[in-house]
């Protein structure tokens, strides 16, 4: 191939921004950053690669198949972050000992993860995000559900809906199921897919009672408000199961004076990951998009993974995610336009520096023109680069 024919590529599962689009992110970034400052969660930045076996440590299961993997000169394995709740623990077990809890931190980054790409997933993708340590109890949950909900709010959503289930209601249901341990994989699969044919068929085949196979196939479709618990309740089958529900029943309780309870439905069937999260769990969703805008739950066992046990709460929301849907609703963040293009003719260019300085020094965003222009075309280039005003030297 001939170097001329050569047509610059990027690699699969990443994508360009363009000024605009770079723009509108920075927006909604911003404003996350502003209002996870609020709420009292302070920044973290990490590597954006570390050793895999850290990000191995207390890790989600199977999360290693989709990782981006090199060795460095050493012949270490390194991989690249899949997700920020790995590093974030490693690094409060490892560096923040002696600060005291609850640690509120939040993240605004790229991580990267090998899957189909589509639109609203990528390779590598951006996500904003927060960590509550050393709180247990649903009064950290709620936290962390009402500042999720206030974050969906801030980006510029106005239609969305959160789904909170609780991992033990399942884990309970399981224990009295008598299934083995693949039949107990292969049920929670289906439930997670709300494959309800492939789950009845799974069912049929695992020789479990008549009234068994019905409350299981029940779980996919408990969903709703207060009416759900008070079902599931009714069929709870023992102890570990009654006491999610108790749970999350507390938890709604502290969402309702957060002024929030009008984003949250239950549902028992969301699976999100049972060996990684040990409480609540819950996703965000909005119309016209076929996947979660954000996810979290508590992981109590993590960072004792790490050496340092401690309780742990949170959730992530993906940016790119927020923007699809934000024009998928007719409800786009405008970019933020220039205050100022200053264009000058003749011998003006000095005088048009000092006067873009000038500007630049009250606050004013400005684009200073590099040649000398018409008034007319001053007029028109001020319209293409999106300023809001003209500044003209000369004429």
């Amino acid at each position: 191939m001939m170097k001329q024919d050569y047509v610059p590529q990027i690699p699969y599962g990443t994508r360009d921004f363009l000024p605009r689009e770079a723009a509108r992110k920075r927006v909604v970034e911003a404003g996350l950053a502003q209002l996870f400052g609020k709420w009292g969660y302070d920044e973290v930045v990490t590597p954006t690669f570390e050793y895999l076996e850290t990000l191995l440590v207390g890790a989600a299961s199977g999360v290693d198949q989709h990782m981006f993997k090199f060795l460095d000169k050493n012949n270490r394995i390194l991989a690249l972050r899949p997700d920020m709740t790995t590093p974030i623990a490693r690094t409060a077990a490892t560096r923040m000992q002696e600060v005291g809890e609850p640690l509120r931190l939040f993240y605004l980054t790229n991580v990267f993860r090998y899957e189909l790409a589509q639109a609203g997933r990528q390779c590598e993708f951006y996500q904003a995000g927060v960590e509550l340590l050393g709180a247990p109890g649903p009064a950290a949950d709620a936290e962390v559900i009402a500042l999720a909900v206030e974050a969906m709010r801030e980006a510029g959503l106005t239609s969305f809906q959160i789904s909170l289930g609780q991992v033990d209601f399942i884990n309970g249901i399981m224990a009295e199921s008598e299934l083995d341990v693949v039949q107990r994989q292969q049920v929670k699969a289906a439930i997670a897919r709300r494959d309800l044919v492939g789950l009845g068929e799974i069912l049929t085949a695992s020789g479990l009672s008549a009234d068994m196979q019905k409350f299981l196939k029940s779980i996919p479709v408990l969903h709703g408000r207060q009416e759900v618990l008070d079902q599931a309740y009714k069929m709870a089958p023992n102890e570990v199961s009654r006491a999610a529900l108790d749970n999350l029943a507390d938890i709604f309780r502290l969402l309702t004076s957060y002024g929030v309870e009008q984003y949250v439905n239950f549902d028992l069937g969301l699976i999100r990951d049972l060996d990684y999260y040990t409480g609540m769990v819950f996703e965000g969703y909005t119309p016209g998009l076929g996947f979660p805008l954000c996810g979290g739950g508590r992981y109590d066992n993590m960072l004792a993974s790490f050496g340092s046990a401690s309780p742990a709460t949170g959730f992530a929301l993906g940016i790119e995610r927020v923007l699809l849907a934000l024009d998928r609703q007719g409800l786009s963040t405008p970019a933020a336009e220039k205050d100022c293009y200053v264009a000058w003719q003749n011998d003006g260019l000095a005088q048009a520096i000092a006067k873009a300085n000038q500007l630049r020094a009250e606050g004013w965003r400005v684009e200073l023109a590099l040649e000398a222009q018409s008034q007319q075309e001053a007029v028109k280039n001020a319209q293409q680069r999106c300023c809001a005003k003209l500044h003209y030297i000369g004429g």
